[in-house]
């Protein structure tokens, strides 16, 4: 089952695709009486019984072809900053020894940060060049955690309980403005720097824990090409650690971690400039594909 959020006659919807994925239907069908406006408020309010009713068969006409739609980022704007995970594939640590830090050991507890934005990007926006300050904008493939209930010091065994779903985030990054600053922060939240999408796949459509092949092409030349199963720290393990002594709540994103085959792992690093397309795509989910401006 895939959420979506979209536009349609210049209104902002929520809905789910249907088996083909070839139209869209509106939350309103399904939710009559105090139908949810957004995407994190269909998280907070979908109960186990919504969520069989969603995964009937529909009509094959019913809801809206998607090419009449634009399909946004699934949470145009979360509540809170998207909490990151660095440093989670072993050949992407030596790719930042190289360039951001000189630290190339495997990380004995998971590194997280967090990454600010003024409104997610969705598929086929715009990532900004920031071309005034910097001439090495990066790329980065991850798959996305999307959080479907409240919880604190969450247990490694429970921690799928409180999985809603996956998506995909190109956690794009300003690496001269990253390495000045050391920590990550500001390198990574720039405006018009953080896309998410297509949409988000509910648990129940992946096999826990994913085991999903992932990789990004900018200008169709294949760059980064991996799987989930090989994280250093698994979901699991995520969600339990960060919740120990921490609240995390419904429509909470984690990313994380990008594999190796980033810009700034070549030599020379290969960044990003005005004009490319960039495709980030994981099994099971799909491909965000956005232009640099």
């Amino acid at each position: 089952m895939y959420f979506t959020t979209f536009q349609y006659n210049g209104e902002e919807k929520i809905g789910v695709l249907n088996k083909y994925k070839t139209r869209v239907i509106p939350i309103e069908e399904f939710i009559r009486e105090n139908t949810p406006s957004t995407m994190i408020e269909l998280i907070e309010r979908l109960s186990d019984e919504d969520i069989k009713i969603l995964q009937k068969e529909y009509p094959e006409n019913m809801g809206i072809e998607l090419s009449d739609v634009k399909i946004l980022a699934p949470i145009p704007e979360p509540v809170r900053n998207i909490i990151c995970v660095g440093k989670n594939y072993k050949d992407h640590i030596k790719e930042v020894a190289k360039t951001v830090d000189d630290m190339n050991d495997i990380p004995t507890y998971p590194i997280y940060f967090s990454k600010m934005f003024d409104r997610i990007l969705g598929p086929d926006d715009k990532i900004s060049s920031h071309s005034d300050i910097s001439n090495s904008l990066d790329y980065e493939s991850e798959l996305a955690v999307v959080i479907g209930r409240g919880g604190k010091d969450i247990t490694y065994e429970g921690a799928q309980d409180y999985i809603f779903g996956y998506t995909i985030v190109n956690d794009i990054s300003v690496r001269n403005v990253q390495k000045r600053h050391i920590q990550w922060f500001r390198g990574k939240s720039l405006d018009g720097t953080c896309a998410i999408g297509p949409y988000i796949v509910h648990k129940s459509a992946v096999p826990y824990p994913p085991e999903l092949d992932i990789s990004s092409t900018v200008n169709g030349e294949l760059r980064q090409n991996s799987n989930t199963k090989d994280f250093i720290f698994n979901i699991s393990k995520l969600i339990s650690d960060f919740s120990r002594g921490l609240t995390l709540k419904p429509g909470d994103i984690i990313a994380t971690g990008t594999p190796s085959g980033v810009g700034m792992g070549f030599n020379p690093p290969r960044f990003l400039k005005h004009g490319d397309v960039v495709e980030c795509t994981i099994e099971n989910i799909g491909t965000l594909r956005n232009i640099v401006d």
